[in-house]
């Protein structure tokens, strides 16, 4: 061994005499350059084995290969032939690495682009979630297109939340008009205008879309709206086909926000029967006499609610044995039973195996409950069954976006797993709400554009089923609690002790709040009562911003109102805080002579 490495030193030592240099500092270069071209190596096979690029990475490696011998190189003299072609070699091959990494971003089938369709951000979709990210990318300074296929603002606009809303609010007078009586009114000869309610809603989608979604008030901001179908070409190129022709566009960034659609269950007969979803719903102009609506979750049961206040006969057939599954069975248990005094009517535990046309027109609908099948008759029937991702059509192949049936998986900043192509909303499958498509796309685009560390908020989520009374929720559910093994208490107080409540004759529901016993940490609420929406909303801020129940309760809230029964709920944290031993040493201390009460969890103050 000793006369191996005296053989090596002689060796490198003649390499001054050999080649004219000095040996020293050919070896510091050499040394110097073996971390750096090791790293090289790394990422290269980093890059190979996720199919990312392997031509930076080789162009790297081959720098630092070739700086070990440049000195070598530039200043030696009688070189052996295979030095040259060493360098030779590992200069052409990182050249074609290079060459093939370009052709790969440029795919052969992309017809050139010219510098007007260029992008910073391309945003596919114009619904909430493509609206908030081209927003947030053209006030961050990026040049941004947007593409819809349709009009702006998307399903929450033109099939969701607007209109469902506002047709809530007509039956919610309808409601109010006919016990008019229960509040000293005497109304006689009320009636419901079905056709002039279906205008005012269409009337009020088209203003929110005016002054909210219009493409002249994005143009404004400096985004470019462009109206067609879009699909990918290759990972940078998107299509857009119009009426017009084909127009091709490049994007360093692109943002898929497409959105999701009511999904068709496989029902015998379907296809053969006139039938409603969200999409249609409200298109209608004659009010079914009876609706039957197949889905207990939000959608169903707000419109179960509308149509019933409105005069039509609801039936909801459900394949689960509860209405609205996500919620607390509790609450969905007593709004189920104000509905049924409505006149809703619910058959749960079905399953739907067939629907048919009758000779007299009407849709009869056969479901089996119980080993026994029920005949539904309705006029109309409203899927409520669910919803799937729009991915058909966007060619995800091309671009390399790995998706499946229940949408594109992203990480918790809304990358795909192609770095710089994002999803947002609903064709992820992750959230199904108009506020989360937001949150993702705003929490998407900053971390994007301007490498801000942000990820998804997913321990305060809220969500709101706007029935009468709604029913709210945000964090972690007892139920999730519970099977985490998680210490916590739970904190009520009923709507029958909210004064406010009791004037307004609004009396049904409930706050629970589930906290930790120790300080009042919130950990998730739930809700069912008058404007559970707007309450539910500050309790999500206070969990995010680590508010206890205990400064919810010392905080000062106006009488008579709503807002007071968070307040009122907080202050049983305090209630069952009290200690019957600590109250005897008070007593004992300042010579007080009142009666003792004793913690109950139960009891509410």
């Amino acid at each position: 061994m000793a006369e191996l490495w005296a053989s090596v030193v002689n060796w490198f030592m003649g390499l001054g005499a050999e080649y004219g240099v000095d040996p020293i500092i050919f070896g510091s270069i050499y040394v110097g350059a073996i971390p750096f071209f090791s790293a090289s190596v790394a990422w290269l096979v980093r890059n190979l084995r996720s199919g990312r690029s392997a031509g930076p990475p080789m162009l790297s490696a081959s720098f630092f290969a070739l700086s070990a011998y440049l000195y070598l190189f530039w200043v030696g003299e009688n070189l052996p032939l295979w030095v040259y072609a060493a360098v030779a070699l590992l200069l052409a091959y990182g050249i074609f690495a290079s060459v093939q990494s370009m052709r790969k971003q440029v795919s052969i089938s992309a017809p050139p682009v010219d510098e007007d369709n260029q992008f910073d951000v391309i945003v596919i979709g114009g619904g909430a979630g493509g609206l908030t990210a081209a927003g947030v990318a053209t006030n961050i300074g990026a040049d941004t297109l947007m593409i819809e296929k349709s009009k702006l603002g998307g399903d929450c606009t033109w099939y969701g939340c607007i209109p469902s809303k506002a047709l809530l609010k007509s039956a919610k007078v309808a409601h109010t008009v006919q016990h008019a009586d229960a509040y000293g009114v005497d109304a006689p000869n009320a009636s419901v205008d079905f056709a002039a309610v279906m205008e005012r809603v269409r009337t009020l989608r088209q203003d929110v879309y005016e002054e909210a979604d219009a493409p002249e008030i994005f143009e404004e901001m400096g985004i470019e709206v462009a109206h067609g179908t879009a699909h990918f070409v290759d990972d940078h190129t998107v299509a857009i086909d119009t009426e017009d022709g084909t127009r091709h566009v490049r994007g360093d960034r692109i943002v898929i926000a497409t959105g999701a659609r009511a999904v068709t269950p496989p029902i015998e007969g379907l296809d053969d029967v006139p039938y409603l979803t969200n999409h249609s719903l409200f298109e209608l102009d004659e009010q079914p006499a009876r609706l039957a609506i197949i889905g207990a979750g939000p959608i169903g049961i707000e419109m179960a609610q509308a149509f019933t206040r409105l005069g039509s006969a609801v039936t909801v057939v459900e394949m689960g044995d509860r209405i609205l599954q996500n919620d607390h069975p509790d609450l969905t248990r007593m709004l189920r039973s104000r509905l049924e005094d409505e006149g809703v009517r619910f058959v749960l535990e079905a399953r739907v195996e067939r629907v048919a046309s009758s000779d007299n027109g009407s849709i009869r609908i056969h479901a089996v409950q119980d080993d026994a099948e029920h005949t539904i008759a309705a006029d109309d029937v409203l899927l409520a069954t669910g919803r799937v991702p729009n991915v058909e059509g966007l060619n995800l192949e091309a671009a390399g976006v790995e998706y499946a049936r229940n949408g594109i998986p992203v990480d918790d900043s809304g990358r795909t797993n192609q770095c710089h192509i994002m999803a947002v909303g609903d064709v992820t499958g992750r959230y199904q709400f108009t506020h989360m498509s937001e949150h993702m796309a705003k929490t998407a685009m900053t971390k994007a554009l301007l490498k801000v560390p942000m990820s998804f908020d997913t321990a305060h989520v809220p969500w709101v089923t706007y029935t009468d009374p709604e029913l709210a929720h945000v964090g972690a559910t007892e139920a999730e609690l519970e099977a985490n093994g998680t210490s916590f208490a739970t904190y009520r107080f009923p709507y029958s002790k909210v004064d406010r409540a009791i004037t307004d004759g609004d009396t049904l529901g409930e706050i629970r709040v589930y906290a930790t016993a120790w300080n009042g940490k919130i950990l998730g609420a739930s809700i069912l009562g008058a404007r559970a929406g707007e309450l539910i909303s500050e309790l999500a801020l206070a969990m995010r911003n680590g508010v206890t129940l205990r400064a919810l309760s010392d905080t000062i809230h106006p009488y008579p109102s709503y807002g007071l029964a968070v307040r009122r709920v907080a202050d049983q944290w305090y209630a069952q805080k009290q200690s019957a031993r600590v109250t005897r040493w008070v007593q004992r201390l300042f010579g007080y002579s009142g009666p003792v009460i004793e913690p109950d969890a139960d009891r509410i103050v």
